[in-house]
């Protein structure tokens, strides 16, 4: 397995896996607005993209980060957003070479920490994340608002 920074040239297969990752979470199939995403998050510059090949150089995981600052730590930080291997090809180390990826660019990048949310239900992940590092917040409640 390979991981490589992601970029234009791989929009097509970047687009297949985003696709499936929103499906997962129970999003309608979308690959035309999935592209103009990815293309808008690529050619603004506003995410970084890690995309895992196998060894035939087939695209079948990525995650993506989005830049965050912390005004406490005075630091950059990133959010783990997005992370998603093909089912097939999950129990094969993809999931921690890609957060192992991310560790080194966060590190390279002065970055303080990395924050990621996931559902409780997503039970495969939470073990993947807490086994590479990842401690659960428990003093902080995270709220969101919803502007339709």
């Amino acid at each position: 397995m390979k991981i490589i920074k992601a970029g234009i040239n791989q929009i097509d297969e970047l687009t297949e896996l985003f696709d499936l990752y929103r499906q997962f979470y129970e999003k309608n199939s979308d690959m035309v607005s999935a592209k103009k995403f990815l293309k808008q998050r690529i050619k603004q510059n506003e995410s970084v993209i890690f995309l895992c090949l196998d060894e035939e150089g087939t695209a079948i995981g990525f995650t993506q980060l989005y830049p965050y600052f912390t005004s406490l730590g005075m630091r950059r930080a990133w959010i783990l957003n997005d992370m998603f291997v093909k089912k097939e090809n999950r129990m094969l180390g993809a999931g921690e070479k890609l957060i192992e990826s991310v560790r080194k660019f966060a590190g390279k990048t002065g970055s303080g920490f990395v924050m990621l949310e996931t559902q409780k239900t997503n039970k495969n992940a939470c073990r993947l994340y807490e086994k590479m590092g990842f401690k659960q917040d428990r003093d902080r409640s995270y709220y969101y608002l919803e502007i339709l």
